[in-house]
């Protein structure tokens, strides 16, 4: 046992994980015109980057890099703050990889460009594996194990997979596999795609997550950026995965629950009705994302704040949440909150409800407000006697409504500055 713990301990010391979190996140709308999307808060007093970061430090990878691009202020202030405890004389650390320009004269280009103009960065480090990560998906994955399947197949590269519906399966990269789980065909959002075999109804998608060996890695890079015919569009889905299958030795790691042996949980939230969705599936009994583990915590940047306070007890405004998370910080005066998350911060004033909804820090609602099935985003006041998620028609006159009907509230939808440090 204690070999097998040193074997995955030597593994993810010679690692270096990239995290992509440069995406624009346009699917989330008006969330994502200020900041990145992995800047997107979730889960209560989180952002979607701490996943995939807890991941990594849970995983005993200690040097990460954070290639960033879109609108990254705000991420780039979270990551500062909230993941600076990392130990450099241990040659640990959390690094910060603006687009810099340092090969081409433009920004990044598509993914697998984003990691070559950082090469120069990622050599010095001296890894003999290189994980890349995207940054805005929601998950708890302990990478060691990918680390040393990869390792024990003989792979030159490996690609973190999960079973999705067909029916949803053109979002993502698609693969086929043999028996031994190496990628026989990789297609990146395909029109039809193939299903399992035996499973007609799911395929096996890419998780965005890939293992190389670091010489692969740099040798398929610079031939990559070589291709001067504009054939590709230098992204590791889109180009590298699909041209290397017939070459070199690419594997599958099925991600699942070593428990229970099924697909484990993650969730791409990079749209406005999965975000809601993620953030009240929370809230249930059991969820299968549970952040009361304190065997794999996730970190993030933690406030000093007071604790959540509910006023008044009277028989027409008492101040109650009922199936719901409340974090710090938080005032619910004489005020209802059903089936509802709650971040930091927030004051729901006398005579409202807030159900079926997600608010985000910084938001205080007015008194008399009715509010369900809605995102509401940071720093919004929300005036009095408002009505929001009632009146399909009247909300999508003033706000975004996706879909599903969820209503999505920015500050500038209301008229109303954006916070500092979105």
């Amino acid at each position: 046992m204690q070999t097998a713990k040193r074997y995955v301990s030597r593994l993810t010391r010679h690692t270096l994980a990239l995290v992509l979190a440069g995406g624009r996140g346009s699917r989330l709308y008006d969330l994502t015109k200020w900041r990145a999307k992995p800047a997107v808060p979730f889960g209560g007093k989180f952002r979607i980057i701490d996943f995939p970061l807890s991941n990594c430090i849970n995983s005993g990878i200690g040097q990460v890099g954070v290639i960033t691009q879109y609108k990254s202020h705000s991420l780039m202030r979270h990551i500062q703050r909230g993941w600076g405890f990392m130990r450099s004389e241990l040659d640990e650390f959390v690094e910060l990889l603006p687009a810099q320009q340092r090969i081409e004269t433009s920004w990044y280009e598509g993914t697998a460009d984003a990691v070559l103009q950082n090469l120069d960065i990622i050599r010095g480090h001296k890894p003999e594996y290189v994980l890349i990560l995207a940054g805005d998906h929601v998950y708890k994955m302990d990478y060691a194990t990918m680390l040393a399947a990869h390792v024990e197949s003989g792979a030159d590269i490996t690609v973190g997979c999960i079973e999705v519906p067909i029916d949803e399966a053109c979002a993502f990269g698609v693969m086929s596999v043999d028996d031994e789980l190496r990628i026989t065909e990789f297609v990146e959002k395909p029109e039809h795609p193939r299903p399992m075999p035996g499973s007609p109804g799911k395929a096996l998608a890419s998780m965005g997550i890939y293992v190389f060996s670091a010489e692969i890695l740099f040798d398929e890079l610079t031939t990559d950026h070589e291709l001067l015919d504009g054939s590709s569009s230098h992204d590791f889905g889109r180009d590298i995965i699909p041209s290397v299958i017939k070459r070199l030795r690419v594997m599958a790691f099925p991600f699942r629950d070593p428990i229970h042996n099924k697909p484990a949980y993650w969730r791409d939230v990079g749209t406005i009705d999965a975000l809601w969705q993620a953030n009240l599936e929370l809230i249930g009994v059991s969820p299968e994302l549970n952040l009361y583990d304190s065997h794999w915590p996730i970190w993030t940047y933690q406030e000093q704040l007071p604790p959540a306070k509910f006023v008044f007890d009277d028989d027409d405004r008492r101040g109650m949440a009922v199936d719901s998370m409340v974090a710090g910080g938080s005032i619910i005066s004489g005020s209802t909150v059903r089936h509802s998350l709650i971040f930091s911060q927030v004051t729901v004033h006398s005579y409202s409800e807030v159900s079926y909804s997600v608010i985000f820090p910084d938001v205080e609602i007015g008194r008399h407000c009715h509010i369900r099935n809605a995102v509401i985003d940071r720093g919004c006041r929300i005036p009095d006697n408002s009505r929001i998620g009632f009146d399909e028609t009247e909300d999508r006159s003033r706000f975004h409504v996706s879909p599903k009907g969820i209503v999505l509230v920015t500050p500038e939808m209301l008229g109303q500055d954006y916070p500092h440090g979105l």
